[in-house]
């Protein structure tokens, strides 16, 4: 037990590493002595798990999602009220908690770079793109049904717009990390929802978080 235990934190250590090397080097340049190096362990073990650097990647991309998935979009929605039920500020939630940790996580950094710069061939980056576009395309359609939506505003098209802007706050944070900050996000919804909101629900919907800053959902106790 002792060695399988030792063999998931190596492999969780390496995953780690690996993305921290693709986040500021990228792939190409990337090795996998550095990426040993920066785990902490020799290039045999780095082996014993990973076959490739594209095995790597790809190890990095799905760790990424599951991150996207239970910490970033899996907040809010609980049958028992617990958690924030609107959809629209389940979504600004989200792309705060987003940005964060495109600063902040290097997991989810290298995930969204890694996809964007084609190193995992012409599918890859697919999957954590490809989760929060479908995501933020399904939380706006379920706006869409509860009539929270402003008066023509077509859940697809807010979506397209979200997407876009949110995926571009990580391309221009490149050499730019103020794109990530939280007043980014802010700011964007002080333009987007206005435009996006029906007028009897646009006061409840807060455009930052009263958490911003953390890497961490919004406190349940705070409310809407």
């Amino acid at each position: 037990m002792a060695m399988q235990d030792r063999a998931v934190r190596t492999r969780r250590a390496l995953v780690q590493a690996a993305a921290e090397v693709f986040a500021r080097e990228g792939f190409v340049q990337a090795s996998l002595t550095s990426i040993s190096r920066t785990a902490g362990v020799s290039t045999g073990a780095l082996h014993f798990h990973f076959e490739s650097k594209l095995e790597l990647a790809l190890a990095v991309e799905g760790e990424a999602c599951r991150i996207l998935r239970e910490q970033i979009c899996g907040q809010g929605g609980d049958p028992d009220g617990s958690r924030c039920t609107h959809p629209l500020q389940r979504l600004i939630e989200a792309t705060h908690l987003l940005l964060l940790r495109l600063r902040d996580d290097p997991v989810v950094r290298a995930g969204f770079g890694l996809g964007a710069r084609g190193a995992l061939g012409p599918d890859g980056g697919a999957g954590l793109r490809g989760q929060w576009r479908r995501w933020v395309e399904e939380v706006l359609d379920e706006a869409g049904r509860r009539g929270e939506l402003a008066e023509g505003v077509v859940g697809a098209d807010a979506a397209l717009a979200v997407v876009a802007a949110t995926v571009g706050f990580e391309a221009m944070s490149v050499g730019a990390p103020e794109w990530l900050d939280p007043a980014t996000a802010d700011r964007f919804w002080g333009v987007m929802l206005p435009r996006l909101a029906a007028p009897p629900i646009l006061d409840r919907n807060r455009r930052h978080p009263a958490n911003r800053g953390a890497l961490v959902p919004a406190d349940p106790a705070a409310g809407l």
